[in-house]
């Protein structure tokens, strides 16, 4: 006879959710790979705001990897903040250079910031790497 051990963890509500809003914000990968991949209405979007071209490729590639990074658990948080900060200019654009309501790029805002704030430990912590600690005594002061 084998004694097999059945260990329950208990999921909490405050975690499903968090992940639900985590993939949600993972749909950033879709309207990356739209400017990646030079849709039509991308290109005359960006056209529209001034920049250039070039700008339509660094937002797409920072909304694909945002979007890959929130479902990496010890980059959720780093790459929520990621999607905050292209968000945050997103709103900017939206209402200043092309005039129109800025409701959808402000609702990911808020759900990016949100899954940011969640995971402000996690962003602490890989902020927190790669830091030398002080050497107490050294001529480098």
């Amino acid at each position: 006879m084998s004694d097999t051990t059945v260990t329950m963890r208990k999921v909490r509500p405050a975690t499903v959710g968090l992940w639900v809003v985590q993939v949600l914000l993972a749909e950033f990968v879709s309207a990356g790979l739209m400017k990646l991949s030079g849709s039509a209405v991308m290109v005359e979007m960006f056209a529209e705001i001034g920049i250039g071209q070039w700008f339509r490729y660094l937002v797409g590639a920072l909304e694909v990897a945002g979007a890959i990074g929130v479902l990496v658990p010890r980059l959720s948080g780093l790459a929520a903040l990621g999607l905050a900060g292209v968000m945050v200019g997103a709103v900017v654009t939206t209402v200043f250079v092309l005039g129109a309501s800025p409701a959808v790029p402000f609702g990911f805002l808020l759900l990016a910031g949100l899954v940011a704030w969640a995971r402000r430990a996690a962003i602490r912590e890989l902020a927190g790497k790669g830091h030398a600690p002080a050497v107490q005594g050294s001529a480098l002061r």
